[in-house]
């Protein structure tokens, strides 16, 4: 099974796709209409906009570094997921997408680090929670959003999981407990992303790692923009022996020449038997 990642609705219209899913609100901040022909993406806690137009929603660690763009190997900002009025607008913009298609998937879910949130709300909070440990207590942040926003959701809930399986790691990074997850997430979605693609082995590992490590159905997203189609292909043929589908990110074009050359090379070796 093969899907497209786009912000382009006319992508979701090629037969080579079977299944679509449409940016409604991405990292930057920007919002579109959700649509009835395809599974509508929400950026959950990464949000450009929403972190320049009010720094006090921002993450902060013990040193009170901010989590932007500004700090080592943060590609765009983050929105602390015990703000209300934030999460709030999330669900109402959640409920929206459901409405206009009964699935809907949750990117960019989870704490930046696992040195965040350290502001006086989320303090307070675990203050006034019932745990004991603070990596308990960020997971259950993060398991009750979910928990909220599939209950919204009529069909499937996707989730997109940062690729990385090693036990634990999600976990102390994100506040993200797979196996709590599991019981709200139809299907998670782990991006492989490369920008040539020229060796494979790494993505099989990673693939592997999450085989063993969730009973729930995953895809692989690839990405497809500027990646030659043989290297495309040969990823896709990797990806495709772990996940339930692979989904193309943001180059539908090229998804779509590597998918019918796939297709073409698969008639190509049919055998109906010798010649009478």
């Amino acid at each position: 099974m093969y899907g497209v990642v786009t912000r382009n609705p006319e992508d979701l219209e090629w037969p080579e796709f079977d299944r679509g899913f449409f940016e409604v609100k991405d990292v930057s901040g920007r919002q579109e209409e959700p649509l009835e022909s395809a599974v509508n993406m929400v950026s959950c806690f990464a949000d450009n906009a929403a972190a320049d137009a009010e720094p006090d929603l921002v993450p902060v660690d013990g040193d009170g570094n901010r989590a932007t763009r500004e700090q080592p190997y943060f590609d765009w900002a983050y929105i602390c997921p015990t703000d209300p009025n934030y999460r709030a607008g999330l669900l109402e913009i959640v409920e929206d997408c459901a409405a206009a298609n009964g699935d809907v998937r949750l990117d960019d879910v989870g704490f930046p680090r696992g040195e965040y949130c350290r502001c006086s709300r989320c303090e307070e909070a675990f203050a006034e929670s019932t745990y004991d440990e603070w990596g308990e207590w960020r997971a259950s942040v993060i398991t009750a959003f979910v928990a909220d926003a599939a209950s919204r959701v009529p069909g499937r809930t996707y989730l997109t999981l940062h690729p990385d399986p090693y036990p634990g790691h999600l976990r102390e990074r994100a506040g993200i407990d797979l196996p709590a997850l599991a019981e709200h997430v139809d299907e998670f979605v782990i991006p492989l992303y490369d920008t040539h693609y020229g060796t494979t082995y790494w993505l099989e590992t990673i693939a592997r790692g999450f085989e063993s490590a969730l009973e729930t159905p995953f895809s692989i997203e690839l990405y497809a923009v500027d990646v030659g189609v043989e290297e495309l292909i040969h990823a896709t043929e990797v990806a495709a022996a772990y996940g339930e589908g692979v989904l193309f990110g943001y180059d539908a074009g090229n998804a779509r020449a590597a998918i019918r050359r796939m297709r073409a090379d698969e008639r190509e070796g049919v055998s109906h038997g010798e010649p009478s």
